[in-house]
């Protein structure tokens, strides 16, 4: 579990960032978790974006993205998810 200071520097991070991946009107696909999981393997911090036609609820994509992926949820900002995952890489240093 991130610490509340650790998820604000991982906000800061991600504020950059573009997203990488959208969820459409079909929600979640296998074919999506597995290459978020690759992205999120490279990067660690990524961000996936939820479309209008999507159907199915933010808070829903994001507890299925973070148990899929093992990854921990940094923020839901509108309609943007922004997830972490640490890897061997270590690209961000956690306070």
């Amino acid at each position: 579990m991130l610490t509340g200071k650790q998820k604000r520097f991982l906000r800061s991070e991600a504020h950059h960032l573009n997203a990488i991946f959208q969820i459409g009107k079909d929600g979640l696909h296998e074919k999506q978790i597995q290459g978020i999981d690759e992205a999120l393997e490279a990067r660690e911090l990524i961000k996936v974006k939820i479309l209008e036609t999507c159907t199915t609820s933010k808070d829903e994509i994001a507890d299925e993205l973070s148990n899929k992926t093992q990854s921990e949820v940094v923020q839901i900002l509108g309609r943007t998810i922004i997830l972490y995952k640490e890897s061997d890489k270590e690209i961000y240093k956690l306070p």
